[in-house]
């Protein structure tokens, strides 16, 4: 069986669109009839997101934590007593391919770290896009670590102690983790995702964040700028 789990904190205008994609990738005729079972982790929601989720046939888990670290701890650890070989992580805004499943397991890999689009980048000004064009490294052999675009073998998983209990940057201390466990990790452009340039974040120092303090002029000053500082530490380097 195959997990994937999406973390959402009064995510209702997003979660549609999120599970939508997700369940067509669970449907992909080359995973051959696997199961694939579609967590949401309802964190501190007060909106309309649990009702979403039900209307997609999704698991709904509440957790009181607002902490994404601990919501994505919370449905991997839920996956993986059911029987879960494989955790797809995802998040509430993004949309996954049809082959996104298919592409992670093609790669024969303990981790596989993948890259992101954007989908619209109307709520920014150009200077933002043009920063992220120059410096975001979209192709195999990143070092880009993204909780929208990541996948890791259960075992794998466990040995490395799961997801720390981090407000933001969990994906990358996972990712450090696994490496320091011997880890096999593939970095590749072929799992697909795309993910909102939103302004309305739900998380301090996260990747919507980032756009932001970029928008009021971090990201257009023309001198000092590379991904690895703005994205505060969504690389990882060996």
């Amino acid at each position: 069986m195959i997990g994937v789990v999406i973390p959402a904190h009064n995510e209702a205008s997003w979660l549609g669109r999120c599970l939508f994609a997700a369940a067509l990738a669970a449907r992909h005729v080359e995973l051959m009839g696997e199961s694939v079972c579609i967590v949401v982790v309802l964190d501190s929601c007060t909106d309309d997101s649990a009702c979403v989720t039900q209307a997609f046939g999704a698991t709904a888990l509440t957790v009181q934590a607002r902490n994404v670290g601990i919501a994505r701890a919370t449905g991997a650890s839920h996956l993986i007593a059911l029987g879960a070989r494989w955790l797809a992580m995802t998040d509430a805004d993004t949309c996954v391919a049809p082959d996104w499943i298919v592409a992670q397991l093609a790669l024969r890999a303990d981790v596989v770290c993948g890259a992101v689009e954007v989908d619209d980048w109307g709520a920014h000004p150009p200077c933002v896009r043009e920063t992220w064009s120059t410096h975001y490294r979209s192709v195999d052999g990143h070092r880009h670590v993204h909780g929208a675009n990541l996948g890791v073998c259960a075992k794998a998983y466990q040995r490395a102690g799961g997801f720390p209990p981090l407000a933001c940057g969990e994906d990358v201390a996972l990712v450090e983790r696994l490496t320091a466990n011997g880890a096999r990790i593939a970095w590749s452009v072929a799992p697909r995702v795309t993910t909102s340039a939103r302004t309305d974040f739900r998380i301090r120092g996260g990747f919507g964040d980032t756009l932001s303090s970029w928008s009021s002029g971090v990201a257009c000053a023309p001198a000092g700028v590379t991904l690895n500082e703005t994205l505060q530490g969504r690389e990882h380097h060996e």
